[in-house]
This record gives C-alpha cells, sequence and structure tokens, in this order.
C-alpha cells in the first residue's frame, strides 16, 4: 500500500515520498480434515465488519468462521441440495445487513443466512436464463446493496437488487474484451467499478457496473503482471487490487488501472509459501491480508512492513533550531 511518512519538527512539517511496504507473514491456521478448525480445500476467505474471519470450506461443503487470528467460532452446512446444505460452497461475501451470501456452485444458486448461519433464503436455478446459473463462483456486494456473481458454466457476470431482483449481465464465451474463459471471483471498487478474475485467459477485466468494457491486465506467463490461472480478485484501501495468482503460487497486487505494484509468495507449504492459493481478502484498515491456501488446506495471514523513510533534510532542519 502506499503512505506517507509525516516528520515534525518544530514548525515544520516534511512529507517523505510514498512509502511502499512489502507483505510479511503472520500466522495461519488449518489443516487437512473435517475436523472444526480443518479444511479440505477452502476456496474463499471473508472479514466481517467485526473482523472475524469467515471461509468457504468448499469440499466439506460448510462455511466456517473464526475470531481475526483464527480461533474456531462456528460452522454451518452438509453436502446436499436442501435448505442450508450445499454442493460445493464455493464464494462467499457481506451484505450491510451483516447477512453472508453463498455461491452454492453444484447446486447452482445463491444462499443467504445470518452471521450465525441462520437460513434465510436463496436465489437462482441451473440453466443460462436471466438469475439462473451453471456454477456460480465468485460474489461481491457494491456500496449500494446490489450484487455481482461470476457464473462460470455460462461465463458471463449477473447482477441483481439487494433483494434478488435481476437487473443486468454481461459476457460470453471467448477471449475478446468483455468475454471470459472460466470467471472466477469478483470484486467491486468503492466506485462501483467491477473487476473479474478471468482465469482461463490468464487476466484481470474490470467494468463500470453495468458492465461496460473498461480495461484490462495480464497475459499467460510467471513474470510481474503476468498471471496463471488468476482465481481470487479485491479491492482494497487505498485503491489496491490483490490478485490470487493461483499456479504461479502468488499473490500480486496492483493499481486500479493494473499498473504491477509488487507480490509475495513460492510454491510450499511453509511460512508465507502456497499451493494453489484461490482467494483474498483485506481487512477495512488494509493492515493484514488473509488468504484461502487451497492444496495447504489453510487460511495464512500477513501485514505490512513498512519500510523506515528517514529524509536527509531532517537533520538539516534540527540543525537550524539548535
Amino acid at each position: 500500500m502506499k503512505r506517507y511518512a509525516l516528520y515534525i519538527v518544530g514548525a515544520f512539517v516534511v512529507a517523505a515520498a510514498p512509502a511502499s511496504g512489502v507483505w510479511v507473514y503472520e500466522g495461519q491456521w488449518g489443516s487437512e480434515g473435517t475436523g472444526n478448525g480443518q479444511f479440505y480445500r477452502p476456496e474463499d476467505v471473508a472479514i466481517a465488519t467485526n473482523g472475524n474471519v469467515y471461509v468457504a470450506d468448499a469440499y466439506n461443503h460448510r462455511v466456517q468462521y473464526f475470531t481475526s487470528s483464527g480461533s474456531f467460532l462456528g460452522k454451518w452446512g452438509t453436502e446436499g441440495s436442501g435448505a442450508g446444505q450445499f454442493g460445493l460452497a464455493r464464494g462467499l461475501a457481506f451484505a450491510s445487513s451483516g447477512n453472508v451470501y453463498v455461491t452454492d456452485y453444484r447446486n447452482h444458486r445463491i444462499q443467504y443466512f445470518t452471521s450465525t448461519g441462520s437460513y434465510l433464503g436463496f436465489h437462482g436455478s441451473v440453466g443460462s436464463g436471466n438469475g439462473q446459473f451453471r456454477g456460480p463462483y465468485g460474489i461481491a456486494f457494491a456500496r449500494n446493496g446490489n450484487w455481482y456473481v461470476t457464473d462460470v458454466g455460462n461465463h458471463r457476470v449477473q447482477y441483481f437488487t439487494p433483494a434478488g431482483s435481476f437487473l443486468g449481465k454481461w459476457g460470453s464465451w471467448g477471449r475478446g474484451s468483455g468475454q471470459f474463459m472460466f470467471p472466477l471471483q469478483i470484486a467491486v471498487a468503492p466506485n462501483g467499478n467491477v473487476y473479474v478474475a478471468d482465469s482461463d485467459n490468464d487476466r484481470v477485466q474490470y467494468f463500470t457496473p453495468s458492465g461496460s468494457f473498461l480495461g484490462m491486465w495480464g497475459s499467460r506467463g510467471s513474470g510481474d503482471g503476468q498471471f496463471y490461472d488468476p482465481s481470487g480478485v479485491t479491492y482494497g484501501p487505498g485503491g489496491i487490487v490483490y490478485v490470487a495468482d493461483r499456479r504461479n503460487h502468488r499473490v500480486q497486487y496492483f493499481t486500479p488501472v493494473g499498473s504491477f505494484l509488487g507480490k509475495w509468495g513460492s510454491l510450499g507449504s511453509g511460512n508465507g509459501q502456497f499451493n494453489w492459493p484461490s482467494a483474498v481478502a483485506v481487512t477495512a484498515n488494509g493492515a493484514r491480508v488473509y488468504v484461502a491456501d487451497y492444496n495447504n488446506h489453510r487460511i495464512q495471514y500477513f501485514r505490512e512492513s513498512l519500510p523506515a523513510v528517514v529524509p536527509s533534510s531532517v537533520g538539516r532542519i534540527k540543525a537550524l533550531f539548535k
């Protein structure tokens, strides 16, 4: 993230150039299994307004939630197609009410719950019509309460009113601007622009709130700003776009128009390493990042470590007041 360091000397305020920090490992929780706090391929992670962390524990067909440091608080869901059951729980997001919306991938619907997992209802059915899905994956809310869903099998994005009424859609199979090949996670910026991880096209595309194409970045590769099967995208404080670069086993971050800012991670199971990072979530103050580490069956979290910046002029200014 970009921050300015301020130095106050007497009546003078000296501002250093923007300092870009690096993300360093802080902690983790989880292992492979079905017990409380264990995961089987966690697909998405989201942060509630109170700081609790919610995880779409995809192949355990449930949602689990935790304190900010990973202490288990609760869970809900089992495998099935009934109310509160999941085919695969792949994406989750919070409405302004605090209710949790979960993409139920194999049941082709969106279910929603209270923050403790009480079932409230669902939207959707299988198909290609308006409001239907073929594998809903990512979900995100705009500030006005509208919500957006990546409809993977239909290679499109659909969006809805807060009450779930269909508003619009865009996208089709292909490699052109505004087309998708298996769009996965989705994010909405404060200005309403929509960012989509276009996985098989190895790029991120972004759009107006109604789906007009604005731009894109990325290509297949392992260089800075390149991707290999990006799955997660998050718009963080300060206008930083974080991307889970899944098969490159790293997280990259960018400006809102795709200028490369930094990256971290490599293949492995050690601290700060990843095996298919699938999603990223950022705290409201931007100080901590959570990553769903899919094949390591865990959640890792990181903090920003800002470099020390001391303007050379500070010593000269101090000398004036001796």
